[in-house]
């Protein structure tokens, strides 16, 4: 998956680009943060694990 992708979809969940560093970028949704690594192509099952990951931490926080 292309990172813009990944990145569009956090977004549309409320997550933000929180800071950089060396090798990944670090996202926020205010409570909770998410590191994301930083290349172009992510492979598709780590995107999706990291998908699954923060709709579980959207889930958990409604609660």
């Amino acid at each position: 998956m292309k990172k813009k992708d990944l990145e569009q979809k956090l977004k549309k969940l409320g997550w933000y680009l929180l800071r950089q560093g060396g090798n990944h970028e670090i996202w926020t949704n205010g409570e909770d943060t998410e590191p994301l690594p930083r290349h172009k192509e992510i492979n598709e099952m780590l995107a999706k694990h990291i998908l699954k990951k923060i709709s579980f931490k959207i889930n958990k926080n409604k609660k």
